[in-house]
């Protein structure tokens, strides 16, 4: 990370900072008038929160290039990150104001058998999320993105502009 680029490290910023507000507003850890609490918010799912947002910023910025260059990503890549921001939503999230957890253990199921494994998924999450970071920014290293031109044929294949 210390030959991020200034590109880089903006994306990084905005993806962390609107991971923030939107997991934030949405479990209603920010106060705000569309969602509501009924269950206040535990002293470790402030951490859980900005960490997992400060993580998934960083992995957004392995996915920003400097200018000029082709970087390729495979979506599979993906899977990984998107089940470890789940399931901190998950675990920052009220018991009781999840739908999906009420529908499937009713509202007392919810405080009885879920809110005390949420502790469970946030650690989880956030071992999935620095495990992906740590990935996104090995394969960075071992390997980089030649600073060559490229060029993008119709049929969607890249060559050099040398024309081999």
């Amino acid at each position: 990370m210390r030959a991020w680029t200034v590109r880089q490290w903006g994306a990084a910023g905005v993806a962390a900072i609107g991971t923030a507000l939107l997991m934030g507003m949405a479990t209603a850890i920010i106060d705000n008038p569309v969602f509501v609490r009924m269950i206040p918010t535990p002293w470790w799912a402030y951490l859980v929160w900005i960490t997992s947002a400060v993580l998934l910023g960083l992995i957004v910025g392995t996915y920003v290039t400097p200018r000029g260059q082709v970087k390729r990503s495979d979506s599979a890549q993906h899977r990984p990150t998107l089940g470890a921001v789940l399931l901190a939503w998950f675990a920052v999230g009220c018991p009781t104001c999840n739908m999906l957890v009420v529908l499937a253990l009713g509202a007392s199921g919810a405080v009885t058998w879920f809110q005390p494994l949420q502790p469970v998924l946030a650690v989880l999450s956030l071992v999935l999320l620095g495990l992906a970071l740590r990935s996104r920014l090995r394969n960075a290293e071992s390997c980089p993105v030649p600073n060559s031109s490229v060029s993008v044929l119709d049929s969607g294949g890249v060559r050099g502009t040398d024309g081999a």
